[in-house]
């Protein structure tokens, strides 16, 4: 779960009703429907995070690129602390996922995560298979945590990169939630639920987005793959002890982008996430 909450938190660094005061946006049609209508796209994203210990700035980026093709996407994402932030954690990661394009959701097949936080380096590996998940980690974990994710549970989650991403381009029905349903995570390890109360409309200014957002609250359920001592560990930048909010904007194309996410930890108090970069472009057009 560490490397997920610093690819999905920071990214540290990764159920409700609607609002009386909002209303639930009119229900339009998945953004994966034009790109399997043949319109591939290109998502440029990057968020820096900020965090404060003794008057000591902690800051982390993490970009990412997306290309969405009619049949296939890929995801590339490296994710970065700095400053006093390798005292607490260190993350040097470099990420990567692909899969299907399917009618209403990504389905990931494979997905790498290599940090290299000085210690053990560790790469993990997966692949989707029609029974299981093959997972690989080099070094091993010393265990899979008790009780471990089961077959049925890893192959019903996604990759944290495919998760967070994917995430944005779920369809959200007409008086639903727009924050959108569980996004289900699966590290090669942990398997993490995080479910979603709609808190309204609010406005957010950051340094690629200026305009109203959902604030959603976030609730972070622990299902498989953990120790007990991981459960309740909040040492770190990973031991988030909530609220947890993400800010999710409404997009011309009908995604739901993360603009903003904003942590309570016991170690350094609040951390802010802000996206820097959001763009799409044609994938005819967009740079390599």
């Amino acid at each position: 779960m560490k490397k997920l909450i610093a690819a999905t938190s920071l990214i540290a660094l990764a159920t409700g009703g609607l609002s009386s005061a909002q209303s639930a946006p009119t229900a339009m049609a998945t953004p994966l429907t034009d790109i399997r209508d043949g319109e591939p796209m290109r998502l440029v994203y990057e968020v820096k995070a900020t965090a404060w210990a003794l008057f000591i700035p902690i800051t982390g980026r993490a970009n990412f690129r997306m290309d969405l093709k009619p049949n296939t996407y890929s995801i590339k994402a490296n994710v970065k602390t700095t400053g006093l932030a390798d005292i607490l954690v260190n993350y040097d990661m470099r990420l990567a996922a692909s899969g299907y394009v399917r009618d209403d959701h990504l389905q990931p097949y494979a997905y790498v995560s290599q940090n290299r936080d000085g210690k053990k380096n560790r790469r993990v590996e997966m692949t989707y298979g029609s029974d299981d998940v093959e997972m690989t980690a080099t070094p091993a974990f010393g265990n899979l945590g008790e009780p471990p994710a089961t077959p049925a549970q890893k192959l019903g989650a996604a990759d944290p990169l495919t998760a967070f991403l994917g995430h944005a381009f779920l369809p959200r029905p007409a008086n639903g939630n727009p924050c959108g349903g569980p996004m289900k995570i699966f590290d090669g390890r942990q398997l993490t639920y995080l479910t979603f109360e709609n808190a309204g409309l609010k406005e957010v200014k950051t340094d690629a987005f200026r305009g109203e957002a959902y604030e959603c609250h976030v609730d972070m359920d622990k299902v498989a793959g953990y120790d007990a001592d991981e459960i309740n560990a909040k040492e770190t930048l990973t031991g988030i002890d909530g609220p947890l909010r993400m800010w999710m904007a409404p997009m011309d194309n009908g995604t739901y982008m993360p603009v903003k996410i904003q942590a309570d930890t016991d170690a350094i108090g609040t951390v802010t996430l802000q996206v820097s970069k959001l763009r799409y472009e044609s994938l005819e057009t967009g740079s390599n």
